[in-house]
Formats: C-alpha cells, structure tokens, sequence
C-alpha cells in the first residue's frame, strides 16, 4: 500500500506539473467547471421559488444535503475520477503498458491524466456546504459538529470505493464506464436531494445494497433532527465510517479477482 501511495503521488504530482505549465488554461477549465456544476444548484434554487419546501425540507437544509454530497464526491472524484478510463485500457490493450511497470496498476489507473480542474466541483460544493451552515437553524453540539468531517471523509472513501468496484465490473464488460457513472454521478444527483421524496424501495437499495446513503443522508438527518424514512436503528447514524472500510474491502476484493481474470487482447 506504501509503494501504492508512493507511485500515485509521483504520478499526480508529474500531471500537476504539466497542468501548471498552461496556467491559464488551467484557471479557464477551473472555472468553467465551477460554473457547470454550480448549475446543478441553480436547479435547486429554481425550484424554491416556487416551493417553500422540498419533501420537507427548507432550501437551507437541501444546500446542506447539496453541499455534503457534492463536497464527497468533488474529492472522490479528484482522486479516483481517472477509474472510468479502464475500459478503453483493457479494450484496446494499453493495459499491458501498466503490467508490466514495477508499480501497482490501481495506483496508475487513478492517477492516470489527473486533472486539477475537478477542483472546481470541490470548491463549488464546499461554498454551498458553508452558505447552508450559516443559514441552518440547528442545536450544534460536539457530536455533530464532528459528524460534519467524518460525512465528508468517509462520504469521499465510499465514492472512491464505488468508482473502484465500478472499474473492476469492466474487466468483464470490456467497456461499462456508463455504468459506472450511474452509480458514481448518479448516486451523487441523487443524495443532492432528501429521501423523503424518493420511494422508500429505492431509499432501501441505497442504504443496503449500494451504501451511498451513508454519505450523507443518514448522518444529515442526524444533525438536522429529521426522522429516517426506512426508522432504522439511531446508532446507524454514525456508522459512514465503518460503511467506508467495509466498501474498501469489498471493492479491493473485485480488483484483484478482476485485474486477475484480466487476458489481454491476444495481439
């Protein structure tokens, strides 16, 4: 894991390096992507006015279920958002390049052409994360004041794990990178809005199936004080760190099973 680390940071910071180069570029390409994403909020705002609430829930509270989940994902995606690009590699064969280099291929796939500009998501999300707290009429107290950053990190290492998994389903799809991002851009579309207005089998598969509620939603009702639509146990609410190792493992174990099945192109 050391070396893994190790590999991924040269890689990045060799990337990074050539990003700054065209400094400009990068600044127009930030921005840009600051822009689009904050649409998806502007979506969000349109809607309240016309609506005083959304399943609910005020616009303050939406931003803070916006804010989390797109602050998670923004650094998910920074990270691990490279992944989507595997089915290309083992399609046409420039996958064997990475075999046969003395560094762990997971580290060079997600490292592969980092783009700095998917900080603009980060910070997008992140603006309207500080905007809903200061408009929030919650009881702070230690505990929930420390659920915030735990949302965040752990909300970031389960979307990193989806986008992992997501990667080791195309050794065997050959090319499923739409698939992926259902789950990955999807899940995030998703968890920008409250769970209340989604049928409750749907609220079921995100929370047992593909754990993504624990990014935000189970922990935001917490901080919030809203009821859980599902009434599950209270101590669930604090469990997105433990969810994150178990969707670590669980997408570690799919790698390796895939990048073993991996044959090549035969040519």
């Amino acid at each position: 894991m050391v070396d893994g680390l190790r590999a991924y940071g040269l890689i990045v910071a060799m990337w990074v390096r050539s990003t700054m180069a065209y400094r400009a570029s990068f600044l127009m390409t930030a921005l840009g992507n600051l822009a689009v994403t904050g649409l998806d909020f502007a979506t969000i705002m349109l809607m309240f006015s016309h609506v005083t609430t959304l399943g609910g829930f005020t616009l303050p509270e939406v931003a803070f279920l916006y804010g989390t989940t797109s602050t998670a994902f923004g650094l998910a995606d920074l990270a691990m958002g490279s992944m989507d690009r595997l089915g290309r590699r083992v399609r046409d064969g420039t996958l064997d390049t990475l075999l046969l280099r003395p560094v762990p291929v997971l580290a060079q796939v997600a490292a592969d052409r980092f783009a700095l500009r998917r900080l603009g998501r980060v910070t997008q999300g992140s603006l309207v994360l500080g905007w809903s707290l200061s408009r929030l009429d919650v009881d702070w107290t230690v505990l929930k004041v420390a659920m915030l950053p735990m949302m965040l990190l752990s909300g970031a290492a389960i979307f990193g794990a989806v986008f992992v998994a997501g990667a080791a389903f195309q050794f065997w799809a050959g090319d499923a990178s739409e698939v992926q991002n259902s789950f990955t851009y999807g899940g995030n579309t998703l968890l920008q809005y409250p769970p209340s207005i989604f049928a409750r089998d749907l609220v079921r598969g995100v929370t047992f199936i593909v754990p993504l509620a624990f990014v935000n939603w189970l922990p935001a009702l917490r901080i919030l004080g809203r009821a859980d639509p599902l009434a599950l146990p209270g101590w669930l609410d604090f469990a997105s760190p433990l969810v994150a190792v178990v969707c670590c493992a669980v997408a570690g174990l799919a790698w390796r099973t895939g990048l073993r099945s991996y044959r090549s192109t035969g040519s």
